[in-house]
């Protein structure tokens, strides 16, 4: 039971740094952290877009960011570096971020979710999934979902552990969407499965482009 427990915490405690962080670089473009920890020290890997926002002049940014996490999350001699995100259209997190702020602007749901996972397997990835559930439609309209999925994806077993995934919601006028999105990414081993190139559906080659990327 201390065993389970003090697992529990740890993740608990990762949890609520990359919400921290999340929030604290969002115009860095932050996308997701990895958190190792050893007998010594604690490894904090922040990938983000615009590194430099996240270090500061004269590394004033990073050291106040190591500050907190020893004050607010207890993480004893964090050692915290900073990588630059190498591809966007591969990172779930940037990519909810960027279907949020589309919608918010009144792009259409469908034409967007069609155009972004064709982008996504356009650089590389194994497999794909866009889930939007809320208000899709103008004003008045019903709550409903809408789900576009390319490529293997597995939902359930140990192997979902292979799988990147980011939750955002988007705030457009006609009310809160929530948004998903998992992506296999391009390398990935899955055992004793032969993963197959995927053909895009007509519906899915024929969409356009979304705006430059961020």
């Amino acid at each position: 039971m201390v065993v389970e427990r003090k697992f529990v915490e740890d993740l608990m405690i990762k949890y609520r740094i990359s919400k921290y962080l999340e929030k604290e670089l969002m115009r860095a473009g932050f996308s997701r952290v990895e958190i190792q920890k050893t007998p010594v020290i604690t490894r904090i890997t922040t990938y983000v877009t615009n590194p430099g926002r996240v270090i500061g002049r004269g590394g004033e940014t990073i050291d106040a960011i190591t500050d907190s996490m020893k004050k607010k999350f207890k993480v004893e001699n964090p050692q915290i570096s900073v990588a630059e995100v190498k591809n966007q259209r591969l990172e779930p997190r940037l990519v909810a971020r960027y279907i949020a702020n589309s919608l918010e602007r009144g792009m259409n749901a469908r034409r967007l979710l069609h155009s972004m996972i064709k982008e996504i397997m356009n650089n590389g990835a194994l497999g794909a999934e866009i889930v939007a559930t809320g208000k899709l439609a103008a004003k008045g309209a019903r709550a409903k979902q809408m789900k576009v999925r390319l490529g293997y994806l597995p939902k359930a077993g140990n192997v979902t552990k292979l799988v990147d995934e980011a939750k955002v919601t988007s705030y457009p006028k006609y009310g809160a969407i929530g948004l998903q999105v998992r992506i296999v990414q391009p390398g990935t081993v899955f055992p004793h499965m032969k993963v197959k190139k995927v053909e895009l559906p007509k519906s899915i080659a024929a969409a356009g482009t979304t705006a430059p990327k961020q």
